[in-house]
Formats: C-alpha cells, sequence, structure tokens
C-alpha cells in the first residue's frame, strides 16, 4: 500500500520485538501501518478463540500472505490459524479500517 495514502502513515516494526530478544537488523524489521503496529504492539502471538492454543502472528520475513490470507471485498480473511490470529490481533476488519481499503481499492481502478 502506499503510504501517502493510509490515515495513520507506516512505522517500522520489529517483527519479534526487541522486549522478546528481536534485534534491529533487517531480517527482523518490517515496514507496518501504525494502527497495525500500535495494535501489535511487542506481542508474538495470539490466543486462538475457543481452543485457547497460542498461537504465533504472520510474519513478512518468514510466511507467503496468500498462504495465510485473501481479499474478499475489503475484508482480510485469515486462512490459517496464523492468519486468524493476526486478522483479530491487527484488527484488520473494524470499520475504518474497511472504509480505508474500499478506498484505497476504488482509487486503483
Amino acid at each position: 500500500m502506499v503510504e501517502a495514502l493510509l490515515l495513520a502513515g507506516c512505522e517500522v516494526d520489529h517483527n519479534i520485538s526487541r522486549k522478546h530478544g528481536g534485534t534491529t537488523e533487517f531480517s527482523n524489521l518490517a515496514l507496518s501501518c501504525a494502527r497495525c503496529n500500535r495494535a501489535k504492539g511487542t506481542d508474538v502471538g495470539s490466543v486462538r478463540p475457543g481452543s485457547g492454543e497460542f498461537i504465533r502472528l504472520y510474519n513478512p520475513r518468514r510466511d507467503r500472505w496468500d498462504e495465510h490470507f485473501r481479499i474478499d471485498g475489503a475484508r482480510i480473511i485469515g486462512l490459517t490459524p496464523i492468519g486468524q490470529a493476526t486478522v483479530g490481533l491487527l484488527q484488520f476488519n473494524q470499520d475504518e479500517r474497511l472504509l480505508e481499503r474500499m478506498f484505497l481499492q476504488q482509487s486503483a481502478t
């Protein structure tokens, strides 16, 4: 996504936070929208609803996006436990974010 079109801009995120031993090296960094970065905080995973199982979050340096997510209109759907945990924790489908995504999709056409 083009940073200039995002309502909150982008930030550099540590995939594994320094609090959990992550380093400030390229292999552990990713560009993240400010909302996602703040929602993630220092988390490295989330508890899966219903099962109580701990699931790690999607890591853009290790994982392929299309294996864990798909787009349905403006919604991002988690296809795997990793995708579902990430969608939930980062609040990908809040109303405000859906509106932003719809605007970006319309701008692209």
